[in-house]
């Protein structure tokens, strides 16, 4: 597994709100030189960071997103799984991951092992932790 320039830069933009928000709207514009990312790649991530209801939009010249919630109460893990889908290791550990093997696989339990390593490690951390 390995985490896409869309997780990556969603959690830059997360601790990004979190860090120059201060009760104001961000506009795209000065996100996107902060974090050096494109405006037209950085839509699609704020679109996934809003449709997982992360972000308070406004509109208009003083318009711009900010986090609806404190730092503390966003998880990696989360915001992750918003723009990368499922994190596990291996397909047969996926929602539609099914495999006719599985009952007689001498490795499905090492990869469950690992899949729970990366959602325990993901969701031990929030974008306060982060920052810090």
């Amino acid at each position: 597994m390995k985490i896409s320039t869309k997780g990556r830069y969603a959690l830059r933009v997360m601790i990004d709100l979190a860090m120059n928000g201060n009760e104001k709207f961000i506009s795209l514009k000065d996100i996107a030189i902060r974090q050096e990312i494109s405006i037209k790649y950085l839509e699609q991530i704020i679109a996934m960071l809003n449709k997982a209801g992360y972000l308070e939009t406004a509109r208009g010249n003083t318009g711009g997103y900010k986090l609806k919630k404190e730092p503390k109460e966003y998880i990696v893990g989360d915001i992750l799984r918003a723009t990368e889908g499922d994190l596990a290791p291996i397909y047969c550990l996926t929602e539609d991951g099914e495999c006719s093997r599985k009952e007689n696989c001498k490795t499905h339990s090492f990869w469950q092992g690992l899949d729970k390593t990366i959602n325990d490690y993901v969701n031990s951390k929030t974008l306060e932790d982060l920052i810090k």
